[in-house]
């Protein structure tokens, strides 16, 4: 299971609804509502 970077939901990343590519690594989100959140400032959720 992966780990959405902005809630910290654990997300299925074999059947991802929602997925983010930055820096050559994907990020998978439990809603769209993270995904937006992220792809508008990666660094805040990957930086930490």
């Amino acid at each position: 299971m992966a780990v959405d970077p902005v809630c910290k939901m654990e997300v299925n990343e074999d059947n991802p609804k929602y997925e983010s590519e930055y820096k050559g690594k994907k990020y998978y989100f439990c809603a769209p509502a993270c995904k937006k959140m992220f792809d508008e400032n990666p660094e805040e959720y990957t930086e930490k």
